[in-house]
């Protein structure tokens, strides 16, 4: 595993824990934090004894978005020929997303458990998770449109899906502030707790329980729920059709129908 300047990674049986760690920076996501991502999120896939990720914020919040130092020191940087300033805009903007679309390609299932901030950025890396948790005074807020710019490392392209065009639109164009029983109402997150222990003990207990099945009945279900949201029922159902094809072939199956007669826990190979 690398060593990390703004994460901390960690294994625990089955789980890996990725955790944004600059709590003195409100975990707010520098440089290196983009590349960082890529790095871990490539251990993860090419770990098999890895079937469920984890991602969490250090100290009091899980961050506030993308560090504004990063953005005011690639301004300097911008010369006095517009075409070329919008090649390395577009450029750049195209590498940020390419770090959360590390963590929405990702054949593991991806968590998020969230407390204090959440804003801007952050919401572009919850959005690229399975599945959101979070304290019930989480603060959120798609905080660009208050920095006179449009989301663009995926908020405005994934969260349709998770909560419906209406109210991401609202969210989008006001920058308003709600809190996590409002996230939860919308259906950006599944649940709330009470504090942090609470949420990052459920959330943990949840990913183990995953971590026990199939790992190749969780990669196909992961594919054919990220392939089915942007393509039609019947590209899906063909694409399903072929894939088990060959899944159903598997020693996983018989071992979970075994399990599943006797009332035992099956135990399923990485």
């Amino acid at each position: 595993m690398s060593e990390y300047q703004t994460l901390l990674v960690e294994q625990v049986g089955n789980v890996a824990h990725v955790q944004i760690n600059r709590p003195e920076k409100i975990n707010a996501m520098s440089a290196a934090f983009w590349e960082e991502i890529i790095t871990a999120f490539d251990w993860i896939d090419q770990t098999d004894s890895v079937r469920v990720v984890v991602i969490s914020g250090a100290g009091k919040h899980f961050s506030a978005g993308i560090d504004l130092m990063m953005l005011a020191g690639a301004s300097h940087k911008m010369g006095s020929d517009i075409g070329r300033n919008a090649d390395v805009i577009r450029r750049n903007v195209l590498r940020l997303q390419a770090s959360f679309n590390a963590v929405d390609q990702c054949r593991k299932p991806v968590i998020a458990a969230i407390q204090g901030y959440c804003i801007g950025g952050a919401i572009d890396l919850i959005t690229a998770c399975d599945m959101r948790y979070s304290t019930a005074d989480a603060h959120f807020s798609i905080k660009e449109i208050d920095m006179g710019m449009a989301a663009d490392v995926g908020t405005l392209q994934r969260l349709p899906h998770l909560i419906g065009d209406g109210m991401m639109r609202e969210l989008a164009y006001t920058g308003r502030a709600f809190d996590g029983a409002e996230a939860a109402a919308m259906g950006l997150v599944n649940r709330t707790y009470a504090d942090h222990a609470e949420l990052m003990d459920a959330v943990m207990g949840l990913a183990r329980d995953i971590a026990g099945k199939s790992p190749l009945a969780i990669r196909g279900t992961k594919e054919m729920i990220r392939f089915s949201r942007d393509h039609s029922v019947e590209d899906g159902l063909n694409y399903i059709a072929t894939w088990n094809a060959a899944m159903l072939q598997s020693e996983d199956m018989k071992l979970a129908m075994a399990a599943h007669m006797s009332k035992k826990s099956a135990e399923f190979a990485d």
